[in-house]
Parts: C-alpha cells; sequence; structure tokens
C-alpha cells in the first residue's frame, strides 16, 4: 500500500544550512534537516539577523540582572530583550498553522533549552541553564506541537519520534481542512496502534472524543482532538506498550502462522523486553507478514509507516547529550 504523506510545515533556524546568519558568519550544517528538505516546508527564522544585527556581529549571551534575565551582546554591552520580544510576539502572531519546530541548540535567541547563563564574564553555575525568548513562547503558545533541536534530533529514538509526531500533525490538520467527522475516524483509524504505543490511557480518551457522544460540530470535535493528540504523543512510545501493540498485531495472524513461526515471534518479543534487540525486530516481522497475507488494515497502520521510507535511519547516537557538554 502506497502512502502518501502530506508535507509538514515546519520552522526551522536559519542558520541550519540556510544562510550562513551566526555571528561568526560560518553555516552551521545539520544533517537531520537537510534529510528533511525533500519531504517538508520550512520557515526559516533569525530573530538576531532579522533585528538587523548583520553578520558577523557580536555574540548575545543570556547575563542575570537585578530586573531578571537580559540578552547582551557581549562586546558593546547592548540590551536587546525587548527587542527580542517584540520580534518573537510579532514573529509568532504572523506564522500560518504549522505542525513542528526545529532550532538552533542553545542558540540564546531562539534555542529551545540548554541556554548557558552568565553573571559577568563567568556562568552563574554549572547546570543553569534557560530558555531563548522565542523558545518560551513557542512551548507556551504550541504546547501540543513536536519542537526539537538539531542536536537532540541526532539521537535517533528522539528523531523516529520527533518525525512520526510531526508527520501525524500534518495528516490531522489535512483532515481538518476536509472538515468532516469521516476524515477524523479515518485519520484516527490509522493512528490507532501509533496511538496505543505512545499513551494507551490517551488513545482511548482520543477513541472517545471521536464518537462525539456529545454531538459537537465537526470543529468543536477536531480541537479537542487536536489538543488531546498533542497530549498523546508528548512521549515516545514505551517498552510495554510497545509490547501490547506487538502482541494485538500478531493477533490477526495467529490462525495463519505454524507453531514454529508464533514461537519465534514470541522469542523475539521477550528479546525486546529484555533490551536485546530493538523494536524494530519484532516490527520487521510483522511487516512481512503483512505482505505475506496481505492484511490491508495493519499495512496502512501509522505505527508500521509513521513517516516517508527515505527517512528512515538508525545513524545517529543513542543518547542525549547532558546540557554543559561539549559537542
Amino acid at each position: 500500500m502506497l502512502i502518501k504523506f502530506p508535507k509538514p510545515l515546519v520552522v526551522v533556524s536559519q542558520c541550519l544550512g540556510f544562510e550562513a546568519c551566526r555571528p561568526d558568519g560560518e553555516l552551521f550544517r545539520s544533517q537531520s534537516v537537510e534529510k528533511l528538505s525533500r519531504w517538508v516546508n520550512f520557515i526559516q527564522v533569525c530573530p538576531e539577523l532579522s533585528l538587523g544585527l548583520g553578520v558577523p556581529r557580536d555574540p548575545v549571551r543570556v547575563e542575570t540582572h537585578e530586573n531578571g534575565l537580559r540578552y547582551i551582546q557581549q562586546n558593546t554591552g547592548r540590551d536587546i530583550t525587548e527587542d527580542l520580544d517584540q520580534f518573537a510576539h510579532s514573529f509568532l502572531d504572523d506564522l500560518p498553522e504549522v505542525d513542528g519546530f526545529i532550532m538552533k541548540s542553545r542558540s540564546p535567541s531562539c534555542g529551545l533549552r540548554d541556554i548557558a547563563v552568565y553573571a559577568g564574564s563567568v556562568p552563574v553555575q554549572a547546570g543553569t541553564r534557560t530558555t531563548s525568548l522565542l523558545g518560551e513562547l513557542i512551548a507556551s503558545r504550541f504546547p501540543d506541537l513536536p519542537r526539537e533541536d538539531e542536536g537532540r534530533l541526532t539521537n535517533y529514538r528522539l528523531r523516529e519520534h520527533f518525525l512520526a509526531w510531526l508527520f501525524a500533525h500534518a495528516e490531522l490538520r489535512e483532515a481538518r481542512e476536509v472538515g468532516t467527522l469521516h476524515a477524523l475516524i479515518q485519520f484516527h483509524a490509522r493512528h490507532k496502534y501509533q496511538l496505543m504505543a505512545c499513551s494507551p490511557k490517551r488513545s482511548k480518551e482520543l477513541g472517545h472524543i471521536v464518537a462525539n457522544h456529545d454531538q459537537k460540530t465537526p470543529q468543536a470535535v477536531f480541537s479537542q482532538y487536536e489538543e488531546a493528540l498533542g497530549q498523546a504523543m508528548k512521549v515516545a512510545p514505551r517498552l510495554a506498550a510497545n509490547v501490547n501493540v506487538l502482541m494485538h498485531c500478531m493477533g490477526y495472524f495467529s490462525k495463519l502462522l505454524s507453531g514454529k513461526e508464533k514461537r519465534y515471534f514470541l522469542e523475539t518479543l521477550e528479546d525486546y523486553k529484555e533490551r536485546k534487540v530493538p523494536v524494530s525486530v519484532p516490527v520487521g516481522l510483522l511487516k512481512s507478514w503483512i505482505v505475506r497475507f496481505g492484511e490491508p488494515y495493519l499495512e496502512g497502520q501509522s505505527y508500521f509507516s509513521p513517516y516517508p521510507e527515505e527517512l528512515a535511519s538508525v545513524v545517529g547516537t543513542g543518547r542525549v547529550r547532558k546540557p554543559g557538554r561539549k559537542r
């Protein structure tokens, strides 16, 4: 079954391969962003460039002052806090409906987390970190959208979940443009097992929303569903939830498999439980049976095809960089 994926609309830091707008004039390349360029539409942003600070320029850093955190150009002492705040509000006010954010890691003007805080010429203390004004506003205005920085996307597990969430939201946006409850029901059916893997509890809640027992308008149902979807997909699938989904899916083939095949699958599942193999191993077995037996419902499940296959990759680290650690 050929799945046609919509193109997500993603806000991205301009310095991530688009323009040499960093303070030192260098272009920073992100493999994750480069790979995505064919499959998404980007909206680029660089707050400092938009404020006319130029390239090259004195770097900005976050400093503690009597009246709170201030964003100061290091060598000139220029305070651009109000300018950055005004830009952040104006930029987000003018955004069309987007599906996610990829921001430059630890950037004082657009980073989402882990930005060093200084007191004078030295950091306040090890481990003291903050968020940029734009990053903070993104989190408050778009709590139900996926957002990551390019550094964390080098972790293949985080990257896989970010992509699944990103493309799911783009599909939901398309369904909402259709505007019918039937379109939402189709969306929910396709993402049934993906949602079960992320949050069994939220998955049931989403099912109740789709059932629409209160006879709400389609617009109201979509709004309620979108918020609950964001809450459901905030956390990547956990081991126990994955096992539950895998067993559910194996049930589709229980009468078609030999005893030896069933035992092998269950042994593979035990290996996954004991973290001897990744989840892709039992998933791969199920996908082979989907093809072999022609199971149409599972073939269309986003759990098996959450995003374009060309984006799939296990390249990268399995760990997330800790704050303060050099890359």
